[in-house]
């Protein structure tokens, strides 16, 4: 984002008040920095910083090394001036953490819930709100994640992956039930976060994030920008159709899902759980390793295609089909090498990170994090928290 000198003069402070949190939000920085970071002067910057450390948000911490001449002073975001709560929801539980302004876990919580019945599942999430609450410092608002189609900027969860909701404002009755900010969101999505704040993805452009489990799942930063398609539908990458059968849970047949995910891996290997399935191969049954091997291949081909489709620098694996990526990932790889065009896979980087539902709960606090650290730019978002307006917090 370049700063904005034309229109309102509230408004422009806030974009740039934005411009200099996202710098801090990436460690210690001095005033002079900032403003050579941003481009604003450092009239500008000295006079953001100064409104931001009396509101409590940043905070001087030390000086840094002089070049010559006065030594200037370090600035970092004050991690504990708020906090916001990260949910996911899965098909039997609400795994909930506490996050600083840094997506610093301070706390967490889990509930047993039926994902069934949207009553339930809001009656639960506002009990572990509650429970999460600081006793000090403001509670900014809720990021929720789950699987399934949503519309991100209405928070309607068009269509639940796991559950029989069409249609459902999960967003506006948590904020009903909560008195809070809520964000709903793709669980994908809240990987994609979790990787542009901790993992490889900082500073990439563009990434995909492909979730393996139960489903498969894709999470899209292209040029800077989390792509969630029209609808909120973009990245059901689980349902791209790789052959005849067998029928998918979605009422189609072939679908990438039906044929690699965590149910077909268990019906085809006789286990009850993953686990178990890549122990098995693990030990050396060849019937098993070829289960593995030919999910990998599969993957490695549909994931070749998606490399092809939108030439990403970054794929990241994830999710807990990744515990058995020593089964998988021969198999990947030579699949994905053939199915690259020529050229594409040269700065291609493919990260296998293992994540816990922690970690997606995480992510789910760092999407609402991510909306706190930017300006009110239209009118209907006069009300929404933002960091960078005087009003915050």
């Amino acid at each position: 984002m370049q700063p904005v000198r034309v229109g309102s003069k509230e408004l422009i402070r806030e974009i740039n008040s934005s411009l200099v949190l996202a710098e801090l939000r990436a460690g210690l920085v001095s005033r002079t920095d900032l403003a050579r970071r941003t481009g604003l002067s450092l009239p500008t910057v000295s006079e953001i910083v100064a409104d931001l450390i009396a509101r409590g948000v940043v905070e001087e911490r030390e000086t840094a090394v002089s070049g010559g001449g006065r030594k200037p002073v370090l600035l970092a975001l004050k991690a504990d001036a708020g906090f916001v709560i990260g949910i996911k929801v899965t098909e039997t539980q609400v795994i909930a953490v506490r996050t600083d302004l840094n997506a610093g876990i301070v706390d967490r919580a889990v509930a047993a819930v039926p994902a069934d019945d949207v009553r339930t599942v809001v009656r639960v999430i506002a009990q572990v709100v509650r429970k999460l609450r600081p006793k000090d410092g403001p509670l900014y608002g809720v990021g929720v994640g789950l699987a399934g189609v949503i519309d991100r900027a209405s928070g309607v969860v068009r269509h639940a992956t796991y559950a029989d909701w069409r249609d459902v404002d999960l967003a506006g009755l948590l904020e009903k039930r909560l008195g809070l900010p809520v964000v709903v969101d793709n669980d994908v999505n809240t990987l994609v976060a979790n990787e542009q704040w901790f993992g490889a993805g900082r500073g990439v452009a563009d990434l995909a994030v492909v979730s393996i489990g139960r489903g498969i799942g894709l999470g899209m930063v292209l040029d800077g920008r989390l792509y969630r398609g029209a609808a909120g539908g973009a990245g059901e990458f689980g349902h791209l159709k790789v052959a005849d059968g067998p029928d998918c849970a979605c009422g189609g047949r072939g679908c990438l899902e039906a044929v690699i995910g965590g149910p077909a891996i268990l019906s085809r290997t006789g286990r009850a759980t993953l686990e178990d399935a890549a122990a098995v191969a693990r030990s050396g049954d060849p019937a098993a390793r070829a289960v593995f091997d030919e999910v990998g291949r599969i993957l490695g081909t549909a994931v070749g295609n998606l490399v092809n489709l939108l030439n990403p620098k970054l794929i990241v694996l994830a999710g807990e089909g990744t515990r058995a990526g020593e089964l998988i990932l021969p198999g990947f790889d030579d699949a994905l090498r053939t199915a690259v065009f020529d050229g594409l896979q040269r700065e291609l980087e493919i990260v296998v990170d293992d994540w816990d539902d922690e970690a997606w709960a995480r992510g789910a606090a760092g999407l609402f994090l991510g909306e706190l650290f930017q300006p009110n730019l239209r009118p209907d978002e006069a009300g929404r928290p933002s960091l960078t307006t005087r009003s915050a917090g």
